[in-house]
């Protein structure tokens, strides 16, 4: 028993005529006859009443018509669906971010991302960049939004955003009397950053930018998070350097200047596995693309 069958015998059991049916299904009346009897022979019940003048249901004809409808609108919602997987429309995408993704970058992507469309299953995981790295290997999420470099050549990284590093300040801290700091006057401040496991890649390149400036980034506290460092920095715990966007984050107890000369930036870039990469995937790189 075919599809086709199901579609035969619905045409015929809706105009009653075998003639008129076989118009509709664009074919000669004899083979759409030669089926429906095939159909009946393999279900062993009359569908039809054939008579000279007229064609008319069965008991079972009707049941099986309601029945036969169904199987066609399940097939046709399968192939819908099918297709919209295979252009990302539908399916999950489970999401990595480090913490300062959250300030401005991540919800920006998801309000248009969600929106254009709104089938795809999201789920969100916080995760520092190298929990991301094992995190698109294991499987447990499909891209990831992270801070370069990592050493993993495996993995395909397009930066997104470009912002500059901010000094986070003490709301009662001597240096926010200026409008802008040079990095040197931090020499003899305790910073507030994550652990280096975390980030190798963004620590390193703060305290190369500190010994570039003759002094070594003294670590005082070590945070999860950018919304962490920021609220041991309102605490009075220390300084940072943080990208521009943490400034969405927190306001109250923090103040931000900018540094003086060429100003350093931090990269947030979108991660993924070439080999695992689906279609949910790429738009969701599309838009990212269109957005940040």
């Amino acid at each position: 028993m075919e599809l086709r069958h199901f579609r035969y015998f619905i045409v015929v059991a809706e105009e009653l005529h075998f003639s008129r049916a076989a118009e509709r299904l664009h074919m000669a009346q004899p083979p759409l006859s030669q089926q429906i009897q095939r159909l009946e022979q393999e279900l062993g019940v009359p569908l039809l009443v054939r008579t000279k003048r007229s064609v008319h249901l069965t008991p079972a004809g009707r049941a099986f018509l309601g029945e036969a409808r169904k199987v066609i609108a399940q097939a046709e919602r399968a192939v819908d669906v099918a297709h919209q997987a295979h252009s990302g429309v539908l399916g999950q995408l489970a999401i990595g971010f480090v913490g300062s993704a959250l300030a401005e970058a991540l919800p920006s992507i998801l309000k248009i991302f969600c929106g254009r469309f709104p089938r795809v299953e999201i789920k969100l995981h916080t995760l520092v960049t190298t929990e991301q790295v094992q995190a698109l290997h294991n499987g447990q999420i499909h891209v990831g939004l992270l801070h370069p470099p990592i050493l993993d050549a495996s993995l395909e990284l397009e930066v997104i955003r470009r912002e500059p590093l901010l000094v986070a300040l003490p709301a009662e801290h001597a240096l926010t009397s200026q409008e802008s700091i040079e990095l040197a006057q931090l020499g003899e401040e305790d910073f507030v950053m994550y652990p280096r496991s975390w980030n190798p890649g963004t620590f390193d390149q703060i305290t190369s930018l500190c010994r570039a400036a003759d002094f070594n980034m003294r670590l005082g506290q070590e945070a999860v998070g950018m919304q962490s460092i920021t609220s041991l920095v309102a605490t009075g715990f220390g300084v940072s350097l943080v990208p521009a966007s943490s400034q969405l984050l927190r306001s109250t107890g923090v103040v931000y200047r900018s540094l003086r000369g060429t100003t350093p930036t931090m990269d947030l870039a979108v991660a993924w596995l070439p080999e695992k990469l689906t279609p949910v995937t790429q738009n969701f790189l599309q838009v990212a693309r269109e957005t940040v």
